[in-house]
Order: structure tokens, then C-alpha cells, then sequence
């Protein structure tokens, strides 16, 4: 019986039960692939990341799975990996399809950089209607890693009002946003829908604020801004546009450690 390490964290949270949990499972060379899909089924996360150890422009390569599929790009679970592994200053990670993306200390907490998505205005019916918003304008991406789309409501009472049709929007492959003005300390509010890929809602995404990075700079007129994702965990992602990337920065919390047998 083999014993790998598996470590539990909540990313973009400062105390356990928010934030977005996330699973890393540092390898020192990688499983099958049916593997790895195995465990983050079992683990019955938004993700599970991988990383076994590398050199040149990287420390780690990563891959990411969710209880359904392996993903091009996770914000929260490489924020999560870089909590796990960060030794100095920063960790940096290859990925197969994202690039190389640094998690570095930030005080207390930590930043993430990862290549921006852009979008573009693109009416959607069918996503407005499953989303149950026909108020909404809709944007898909034109410049992205992961196919994504944003949605713009009126307001934060929207956003949070929002109730998908979960089977209709399953088949819709895509990483649904919905998106408002905050209030309070809040600049902007979210909520990120990706039945396609195995998760409902999702509670705080990474990849989504590299969305919304650009998207709200833009709409702001200045290049940062503090995000909080309405979910029922809830989380804040504090987001800076640096020429095409988006560096989001947050706490992480270790909930859980041990051995996963295999």
C-alpha cells in the first residue's frame, strides 16, 4: 500500500470554513491520470491540485482535477499548493496549459499572479435564461485559457438573488460569472457557476477574478480593486491588474493533513 501526503486548505480565507477549500497532493512523479481523477473524486472538492518537483523557469509542475475532470487553469489550488510548498519568497509553478504561475508572500498573506482572461460583449439568450436573468449583459471570452463567460447585473441584490437551472446550465460549457457593483468594503460582488466541469457553485475562484480583473479595471478607471465572492462561504480577493495578469492576493488556512492510501 502506498501513503502520499494530502493537505486541506482553505484559500482566500483568514479563518477555517471560508474561503474555498481546496486538496494538494505533493508526488515526486505523477500517477495515471484515471489516478488523479480518482482522488479528486474521492475528495469531492471544486479541486485537487498535484505538483511534483521540477526544474528550470518552475519549482513544481501542477495539475488540477475536479471530482469530474482535469482543468486548464485553478487560481484557488495554486494559491492552496503555493501555501503548502512556499519556502522563501515565492513558489513557481509550470502548468500544461496556463503557463508559469508564481504563488509569492504578501505580508500575511499570500499573491497569486496568473495570465488575464479578457472578454468581449456577446448577447447570450440561452445562458441569460438559464440563469434566470434576463436583465443581464452577457460577455464571453476572446482572450482566455478556460472558455468563460461574464454576466452583468445591476446590482449586488441580483447577484445574490441569481438561482440557476443546474441541469440546463450543465450542459453549457462554460465558467459562468455573474457580476455587480459591491457595497461597503466591496468594489465589486460575484458568484461563479461551472456545473459543466462538476461544480455547482463554486465558493471562491481564482480563475474567475482573472476575469474579472481586467473586466472591472476597466469599468473602475483604476487598476485595482476588492472582490468578494457571494457564495455561501464567501470570500475577498484583493485584485491588481499588472500589464496582462492579474494578481490576486488572499490568506490560506490548513484545515486538514494526513496520508491518503492508495
Amino acid at each position: 500500500m502506498n501513503e502520499l501526503r494530502l493537505v486541506q486548505v482553505d484559500a482566500f480565507a483568514d479563518r477555517p470554513f471560508t474561503g474555498n477549500p481546496a486538496a494538494v497532493v505533493p508526488l515526486d512523479a505523477w500517477l495515471a491520470d484515471e489516478t488523479m481523477q480518482a482522488i479528486a473524486m474521492e475528495n469531492n472538492l471544486s479541486e485537487t491540485a498535484f505538483t511534483v518537483p521540477t526544474d528550470g523557469d518552475a519549482d513544481y509542475e501542477l495539475r488540477w482535477f475536479t471530482p469530474t475532470t482535469e482543468v486548464a487553469l485553478c487560481g484557488h489550488a495554486t494559491l492552496a499548493s503555493g501555501h503548502v510548498l512556499i519556502q522563501g519568497d515565492e513558489v513557481r509553478f509550470r502548468t500544461r496549459k496556463a503557463g508559469v504561475l508564481a504563488v509569492a508572500r504578501d505580508g500575511d498573506a499570500l499573491k497569486l499572479d496568473l495570465p488575464q482572461i479578457l472578454v468581449k460583449p456577446e448577447r447570450n439568450d440561452t445562458l441569460l435564461d438559464v440563469l434566470g436573468t434576463p436583465q443581464g449583459e452577457s460577455f464571453l471570452s476572446c482572450e482566455s485559457v478556460e472558455a468563460t463567460a461574464i454576466v452583468l447585473l445591476p446590482d449586488a441584490d441580483a447577484v445574490r438573488a441569481c438561482a440557476p437551472d443546474m441541469k440546463a446550465l450543465a450542459g453549457i460549457d462554460l465558467m459562468v460569472i455573474v457580476t455587480a457593483p459591491g457595497e461597503g468594503a466591496h468594489d465589486v460582488v460575484s458568484r461563479v457557476f461551472v456545473p459543466a466541469w462538476g461544480v455547482d457553485e463554486d465558493p471562491v475562484t481564482g480563475s474567475a477574478h482573472a476575469a474579472l480583473t481586467p473586466f472591472w479595471c476597466e469599468r473602475l478607471g483604476r487598476d485595482s480593486f476588492i472582490a468578494y465572492q457571494a457564495s455561501r462561504r464567501g470570500g475577498v480577493v484583493r485584485c491588481r491588474r499588472e500589464g496582462d495578469r492579474a494578481v490576486l492576493g488572499g490568506p490560506c488556512v490548513t484545515v486538514i493533513e494526513g496520508r491518503l492510501r492508495l
